[in-house]
């Protein structure tokens, strides 16, 4: 096997002797020129020594994520007369609306036209959309819908489980909850107006990720009859924040936890494990954890476990306090 040139072999961090740029972002074709072809890349990005940003555009791995960082990478494989949509939009504003199939592959980038035709090009979701000036801002000669007009096309156009989470995240960016609702007449007889109509209302600024976002929606559909709290904050007896529970119910002592696969490797379980046992025998709180397959999986089965995890703590709330109350003399 041919060995790495030595700018890049036994590194932390690309520094000035390599050929392609480390301050910048750099296209395929501009490494190719500078002779680091795509096998290369790889061996680059799987090091950790480059990352990809968008399909066919890289930036050394020292270089810090921003916002015009993002838009700089767009303006490299972005056509003058597109409008940058959709989930490219949303990764742009700092919203996390990718695919899951994103950990491992690049995605689609979602390029409009403006001037009537597609964009045939692989790796490209193209279309025509009717946009009004007010949609679309201009950041360093790019063109994309703005934070109010990409919650409503994602609102609209995700997966419902989806969709709240991009409501949320732009709601976490600053967009207006009441502007939000109050754009959703203007999309009457669109595609997925209904359930924007639906969602919009629904979005919170307390849920930090997709999956929680979705935990919440299933727990809107399971017919529990309370809406649900994000970010529940449990004290110690000083009084002192200790413990957040990403969704639940104050009133009944149930909290629902998500368990993100990468998040939680077998140090975290153990804290995982010591924190759920605190909530459950010293603040009384009945808790359920769920995962990937309960929230994504093609049964849905976070809405019926919900529904039966409320009703337990429910029935279960006087006795679980009052054990506590023991212990605790």
């Amino acid at each position: 096997m041919p060995k790495l040139p030595t700018w890049c072999r036994d590194v932390a961090l690309l520094d000035g002797s390599a050929p392609i740029p480390i301050d910048r972002v750099f296209s395929s074709a501009e490494a190719d020129l500078l002779g680091v072809p795509a096998s290369l890349r790889a061996k680059l990005v799987a090091r950790g020594l480059v990352r990809p940003l968008v399909r066919g555009v890289f930036v050394a791995a020292q270089v810090q994520d921003s916002f015009r960082l993002r838009v700089s990478a767009v303006r490299l494989v972005a056509p003058p007369h597109v409008v940058v949509v959709d989930r490219t939009a949303a990764w742009i504003h700092g919203v996390d609306a990718l695919p899951r199939s994103a950990i491992h592959q690049m995605p689609s980038l979602d390029l409009f036209s403006s001037s009537g035709s597609r964009i045939r090009r692989a790796g490209i979701s193209s279309g025509v959309r009717g946009l009004l000036a007010r949609d679309i801002e201009e950041i360093d000669g790019v063109r994309l819908t703005t934070r109010l007009r990409t919650a409503c096309d994602l609102g609209r156009l995700l997966w419902r489980y989806d969709a709240l989470g991009a409501i949320d995240g732009f709601l976490r960016l600053g967009v207006d909850q009441q502007r939000l609702v109050a754009e959703v007449d203007r999309f009457k007889g669109f595609r997925g107006v209904v359930q924007l109509r639906h969602l919009a209302p629904l979005g919170d600024t307390g849920a930090e990720s997709q999956p929680e976002s979705a935990l919440r929606l299933h727990w809107h559909e399971s017919g529990i009859p309370v809406p649900p709290q994000t970010q529940i904050w449990v004290h110690d007896d000083l009084g002192t924040p200790r413990f957040r529970i990403d969704v639940g119910c104050v009133d009944v002592k149930y909290g629902a936890e998500y368990f993100g696969e990468e998040f939680h490797g077998d140090d975290e379980r153990e804290d995982d494990e010591t924190r759920l046992e605190w909530l459950s025998s010293r603040r009384a709180w009945d808790m359920d954890v769920f995962t990937k397959i309960d929230v994504y999986g093609p049964e849905l089965l976070a809405g019926d476990r919900l529904g039966r995890g409320f009703e337990r703590a429910r029935a279960t709330y006087a006795t679980r306090m009052a054990t506590v109350i023991d212990l605790a003399r």
